[in-house]
């Protein structure tokens, strides 16, 4: 008979490879609830942290924390302030000195329960305190389930840009429960879901045309189609990573709208006001803008993706924020000078020769940057 953690892995088939540093990627409705059978294996002893933020915790820091203890896991907790604002050195600083406070020792894993931030941040701290934690990755929303739980990204943002500190750092695992998503709120899901969505757009065709059909039902928060959702985004990036752990080729593609987005966020302030799927949202519509006006796709190509991500209710230009933010093209174009994937002093794009195929390039004039920005609202 299967163990638990056996049993949710064939089921799910995930796994990022990297040699030594392999790890599993567990999806499925009800997980949360075996959390201590599936991290066990992979604790050098039975002894965690939960990491976790004010808006998770009440949902599901106990079913997590009874879990561990009911697996024989000692488990102590850390809850943060929830929001994006949390992703930066004073909370990273605080995140450490509690870490310490608590006693962790080496052996220690963390665990990171809630969304992207939580799960940057944890992961930063792990990598950082007592020169390196290992730590797995719970994540509760559908941007972190689908995009930054997995691949080892970690860091916090700074003044002068998004997630600009921080380290390659991978988990020990990966436990995505479906039935977290029943807490997120509208908004919050359509964030997710702009990163389902650059799945299609880089690689997969196919699968952009599904979420076409089906995307409304995953904003929705159909079991089933967010589970096909999931699965898919999730063997993408774990394929891509296997590959290409340290973004020195093709990974660098899952920033699809990014290098526009993180200059969006960046202006905004990194508070509520833009999230970062909605930024990536308009980051992808202007990069295929941008393509189909470098006459690298044709526009056609560009006004489809536009159309699926306004069908869903994300914003695909300044003009669908609320309040409608007055912004400078170069300012804009400054956050993106400062961008972690700028090379040789030129900022790096990921462009489109049509949906499903995309590339990087440096190699934008600032004439047509400047008056794509324009073109979607900047002043």
């Amino acid at each position: 008979m299967m163990e638990p953690r056996e049993q949710a892995v064939a089921e799910t088939g995930l796994r990022v490879d990297l040699a030594s540093r392999s790890y599993d990627i567990v999806i499925g409705s009800g997980v949360l609830r075996e959390l201590g059978g599936l991290v066990r294996p992979v604790l050098a002893r039975p002894a965690a942290v939960v990491v976790t933020d004010t808006n998770v915790a009440p949902h599901y820091l106990g079913t997590a924390l009874a879990s561990l203890r009911a697996a024989g896991i000692a488990a102590g907790e850390v809850v943060m302030p929830a929001g994006e604002a949390t992703k930066d050195f004073a909370h990273l600083e605080t995140l450490c000195d509690r870490l310490l406070a608590a006693g962790v020792e080496r052996t220690t894993t963390l665990i990171a329960l809630g969304g992207g931030v939580i799960g940057d941040l944890t992961g930063f701290a792990a990598g950082i305190v007592l020169r390196g934690l290992a730590f797995i990755q719970v994540p509760t929303t559908l941007l972190a389930q689908v995009d930054s739980a997995v691949g080892g990204k970690t860091g916090i943002n700074t003044p002068r840009g998004k997630n600009l500190i921080g380290l390659f750092y991978q988990p020990k695992l990966v436990v995505a429960d479906s039935d977290t998503l029943a807490t997120l709120d509208a908004r919050q899901r359509r964030a997710g879901y702009a990163e389902v969505v650059k799945y299609g757009l880089i690689g997969d065709a196919a699968f952009f045309a599904w979420l076409e059909r089906n995307g409304a039902a995953v904003c929705a928060g159909d079991a089933a189609a967010c589970r096909e959702a999931i699965l898919t985004s999730c063997a993408a990036k774990a394929r891509i990573v296997a590959a290409d752990e340290r973004e020195a080729g093709r990974r660098a593609l899952l920033n699809l709208g990014h290098t526009f987005g993180h200059a969006l966020e960046a202006e905004a302030g990194y508070g509520d006001a833009l999230l970062h799927g909605e930024a990536v949202a308009i980051g992808m519509a202007m990069a295929f803008a941008l393509s189909a006006r470098l006459n690298l796709c044709a526009p056609e190509a560009a006004a489809r993706v536009r159309s699926h991500l306004r069908s869903v209710g994300l914003p695909t230009a300044l003009d669908d924020l609320e309040p409608r933010p007055v912004w400078s093209a170069a300012a804009l174009a400054r956050h993106m000078d400062h961008d972690k994937k700028v090379e040789g002093g030129r900022p790096r794009f990921v462009l489109a020769s049509d949906i499903g195929a995309a590339f990087v390039s440096d190699a934008v004039p600032a004439a047509d940057l400047i008056s794509i920005l324009r073109q979607f609202g900047a002043a």
